[in-house]
């Protein structure tokens, strides 16, 4: 058997394949340049689900389809799985080995945002607690 033959006998679906083009994760993007139609593609397709689900948000907000106490859970569903289509599709999030970092910078953003929106939510507590109410404030200024 040649290298030829004991390659194909391993690797079957190489023939099938274009030479170069992998499975490749949606929003993934080749560095060589050569995916150009395809970035464009899922690009095209990132645009069309986030307004199909922003169109769904409104949609459901507004029908009589859905129970009514219902439509907050589902607007938060809608909204998760809007930033699941951009974290992969316009931000190019993925699960390999290269995104790394990407992945890291998100986590960090994350973070960031959620200790400035928990101690503003902290520090107001604290001072509506602590404020005494608007007629003393009033009598001590006189």
């Amino acid at each position: 058997m040649s290298s030829s033959e004991e390659s194909a006998a391993i690797h079957p679906a190489e023939d099938e394949r274009e030479p170069g083009l992998g499975d490749i994760a949606p929003g993934d993007e080749r560095l060589d340049g050569s995916g150009v139609a395809q970035g464009a593609r899922g690009y095209v397709i990132g645009f069309i689900l986030a307004a199909a689900l922003t169109g769904a948000s409104f949609w459901f907000a507004h029908s009589s389809l859905v129970w009514a106490p219902s439509i907050p859970a589902l607007l938060i569903v809608l909204a998760i799985a809007q930033m699941g289509v951009h974290l992969v599709f316009f931000l190019h999030i993925t699960t390999g080995p290269d995104n790394t970092n990407n992945v890291l910078a998100l986590a960090f953003g994350v973070m960031i945002v959620f200790l400035i929106i928990a101690g503003s939510l902290w520090i107001m507590a604290n001072l509506n607690a602590h404020m005494p109410p608007m007629n003393q404030v009033m009598d001590m200024q006189r």
